[in-house]
């Protein structure tokens, strides 16, 4: 999750980021700050607890006077070979972190969006949320209501604040090293249908969002941006 108030589109922002894992974020917010100079802070959240969500705005209003830029960037999901199989409590806590997280991040943020110039809400999709993912139907349909509620949130917002979601396709990250897949099985789950010929890297995603956000996407609302080596994969059952 990341908040941003913008300074200019050239000088960057100074920006929050929030994640479950405290110690990893403030860790995270401390290097990009070495780095760009900006005002970077991080604090731990949980995005399914309304008192974190509660807090974790009002703490970023409190260091930077308000939100111009709001990034719902969660995710997570768990493969099953049977999608008839997932228990239904999977179900109902992918769906509230998946999609509930970000109506919930918006809602408190809104107040604060719609006092700032060129107000963007960008959430983090999945191409799984439409392209077909029997092995991830919890995640998949989760991500599909995500997409749904984005257009829905834009038509609302119109003319007041931008709202689009990322298609994000396979990208190279610490999640996937913890799944067991080395970078080899990485590249394997990109191919054979991407058009780059590569997965993705964190920095492919920045930059989508960054244009999403910054003046040079102002007239971009109520999109889904695939950003995902051009691939379509769909998965078929097995035989």
């Amino acid at each position: 999750m990341r908040f941003g108030n913008r300074r200019s589109f050239y000088g960057g922002e100074d920006v929050k980021i929030a994640d479950l894992n405290g110690e990893k974020v403030q860790a995270t917010a401390e290097a990009i700050q070495a780095v760009t100079g900006n005002q970077v802070l991080g604090i731990g959240c949980n995005v399914t607890v309304e008192e974190d969500i509660q807090q974790c705005v009002a703490k970023t209003v409190a260091a930077f006077g308000g939100i111009s830029t709001l990034v719902n960037n969660v995710g997570w999901g768990k493969a099953y070979d049977d999608p008839l199989e997932v228990p239904m409590e999977e179900m109902i806590e992918s769906y509230k972190l998946n999609t509930l997280a970000a109506t919930r991040m918006t809602s408190v943020c809104r107040p604060y969006l719609l006092k700032a110039e060129n107000a963007t809400i960008t959430n983090s999709g999945s191409l799984v949320g439409v392209l077909p993912a029997f092995d991830f139907i919890a995640y998949s349909a989760a991500k599909a209501a995500l997409n749904h509620l984005m257009l829905g949130l834009a038509h609302y917002f119109a003319k007041q604040v931008r709202v689009n979601t990322v298609l994000i396709g396979i990208v190279i990250t610490e999640g996937y090293a913890a799944a067991g897949l080395d970078e080899k099985a990485q590249y394997a789950l990109a191919h054979p249908d991407n058009l780059t010929g590569r997965a993705g890297k964190p920095q492919d995603i920045a930059n989508a969002f960054l244009w999403l956000a910054s003046p040079a996407g102002s007239w971009v609302s109520g999109q889904t941006l695939q950003v995902s080596g051009g691939g379509k994969r769909v998965r078929l059952k097995p035989e």
